[in-house]
């Protein structure tokens, strides 16, 4: 049966359009490139128990290679299992679309097979298609699942997508919320703009993705005109690979930005951050290298903790780009207060050692 934005349990709703920490879920892997359905569940607890409101599996962090080896299904079901047994408190769940309309929708099932309350809808699959054919393709996906829609940067393999595509999206009713990452203010702009027309804000809640500038998104008011009348709409949390680490931190920042957000002003101390989260993003992202190790970077840090056994990637070419290990000592070192080692460290033989949930054990046979 498909699932409409309503029929999202009310807590879970309500955590999404409050706003919560998501972060992207890294895939776990040992040194054969193999699934690491231990790594992976001590991950999911590290999540968790660090504050975060929710998951999304199956995105641009978790490798999109997964559905090349059969990993799409089994690293869903591992983290949706993983989390339940382990909180009872609400977390949302977003799951990971891609490709054509076919594989997408037949993504959709799966994920809201596995009690997934959203789906992220990458649209790099479609270069090349014309706004109707993006427009139609997105409405078909969102019969089978509410969406959160996706701007991907056109570095790592997004698309550029209009004020008119985004106007058309978030008149799509069940789309639930939007993730913007195309680190660009004007591309960001566009989707706000895009809401706002499309007289949707109060449905579809605002995402940052945009790791180069994420304290900011989370302070600005954007009041924009509509029909004569402004209209102010904020970001109310955070999507995003920066946050699959150092994630009590992140929790912690969030909850700082929205307390400030409410005040007539944003103090200089935190707008101060703004930079120092950015530095961080640049080691992380290998900004210095056109983001080729964006995803090793993330595993690099989760592998200093303890989390992670290597940076593996299903690429074999993937890794860290030259000196990008230093940067990333240079900021940890440089910004303690945005890290969370202390944390780890004082919890990761826990997180290791829990007993395996069923999932565990069938991916480990």
């Amino acid at each position: 049966m498909a699932r409409h934005w309503s029929d999202i349990p009310a807590p879970v709703l309500n955590l999404l359009r409050q706003g919560t920490v998501i972060p992207a879920h890294p895939l776990a892997l040992d040194e054969q490139r193999r699934f690491d359905p231990k790594r992976m569940s001590a991950l999911t607890r590290y999540y968790v128990d660090a504050g975060s409101g929710g998951l999304a599996v199956g995105v641009h962090t978790t490798q999109f290679a997964i559905r090349e080896v059969g990993l799409y299904e089994p690293v869903l079901k591992l983290a949706a299992e993983t989390a339940a047994g382990w909180t009872s408190r609400p977390l949302v769940r977003v799951g990971g679309l891609a490709g054509r309309t076919e594989q997408a929708c037949r993504e959709a099932a799966i994920a809201r097979g596995l009690d997934y309350h959203a789906g992220l809808l990458s649209l790099a699959a479609m270069k090349g298609a014309s706004e109707d054919e993006l427009i139609e393709h997105c409405a078909a996906v969102a019969k089978e699942i509410p969406l959160v829609g996706f701007y991907l940067q056109p570095s790592v393999g997004g698309i550029r997508l209009s004020f008119d595509f985004w106007r058309r999206f978030a008149a799509i009713e069940n789309v639930v919320a939007i993730k913007m990452a195309p680190f660009n203010r004007y591309a960001t702009l566009d989707v706000i703009r895009g809401v706002v027309a499309a007289k949707a804000e109060d449905r579809v809640t605002l995402y940052t993705g945009n790791d180069d500038h994420i304290v900011a998104d989370l302070v600005t008011p954007y009041t924009l005109m509509r029909d004569g009348i402004p209209v102010t709409v904020r970001i109310k949390g955070g999507l995003l690979g920066h946050w699959s680490v150092w994630v009590r931190a992140a929790v912690q920042l969030l909850a700082r930005c929205q307390a400030e957000a409410a005040k007539p002003a944003v103090s200089a101390e935190l707008l101060a951050l703004d930079a120092q989260v950015t530095d961080c993003n640049s080691a992380l992202f290998d900004v210095a290298h056109a983001f080729h190790g964006c995803i090793a970077g993330c595993h690099e840090i989760l592998r200093r903790q303890g989390l992670l056994r290597g940076i593996w990637c299903l690429d074999p070419n993937e890794g860290l780009s030259p000196g990008q290990a230093e940067e990333l000592t240079r900021v940890a070192q440089s910004y303690p207060h945005l890290t969370d080692d202390a944390f780890v460290a004082a919890n990761l033989q826990r997180w290791l050692a829990a007993d395996s949930n069923q999932a565990l054990k069938e991916l480990a046979a």
